[in-house]
């Protein structure tokens, strides 16, 4: 079953998407304002522990040595599902775990919010669509979301083995919904991890990120 697209329920945040002709679609497929929590690169990256969709408490310190992906979604999300539908970020999943990255795709949405899942339902969304991520977690209360100032969906950051922030932002340059302009966008994950696992430093450290608005609890 294939999740559907709920345009009228994604409430991104700043300003429209050219690609976009529909007046209504361009005030509704935004670019995030700035995240007043945020963390900085180059220093520590927020400590976490939450469940995951398996019910096991996980822990930022549990991957000490190793490069972390945490990717913030909401499956109901057009932004997400360009990059799930088009096998995208399957694909950069199964690319950089294989290299022994970590990757932890994080739902933030409050219980009855959109995008928000069980543990169970969780594991049957990756099932569906091949997802590959090391792990799922849970985050309905928005602690971890909120401790890293998470605004969209996607919203992506990578961390050094040494805990320390090497990339925050947006997953790539193209901020639309539409599958064609993968082809085109330049990757900015898939960019600090390969830099990183070259032993360089990050040449883009942060992005402004794109897409849906958190569905936190108020």
């Amino acid at each position: 079953m294939q999740p559907t697209t709920r345009l009228a329920a994604c409430a991104p945040a700043a300003s429209a998407v050219p690609a976009l002709a529909a007046a209504a679609l361009a005030a509704l497929l935004t670019l995030a304002g700035p995240a007043a929590a945020a963390p900085v690169v180059d220093r520590p990256a927020p400590a976490f522990q939450a469940s995951d969709a398996d019910g096991r408490t996980v822990s930022l310190d549990d991957f000490k040595g190793r490069t972390v992906v945490l990717e913030w979604t909401n499956h109901e999300c057009p932004f997400v599902q360009k990059h799930y539908g088009a096998k995208a970020m399957q694909a950069l999943q199964r690319k950089w775990t294989g290299q022994g990255v970590v990757w932890l795709a994080v739902i933030s949405s409050a219980p009855g919010e959109q995008g928000a899942l069980d543990g169970a339902g969780a594991k049957r969304l990756n099932a569906e669509r091949g997802a590959v991520p090391t792990a799922v977690l849970l985050d309905p209360q928005g602690r971890m979301g909120r401790a890293y100032g998470a605004q969209t969906t996607p919203h992506m950051f990578v961390i050094r083995g040494d805990g320390k922030l090497a990339y925050m932002g947006g997953i790539d340059d193209k901020p639309s919904v539409n599958p064609a302009d993968l082809g085109t966008a330049h990757n900015l994950v898939d960019a600090a991890l390969t830099e990183i696992a070259a032993g360089k430093p990050v040449t883009v450290k942060t992005a402004r990120p794109y897409g849906c608005s958190v569905k936190y609890a108020s």
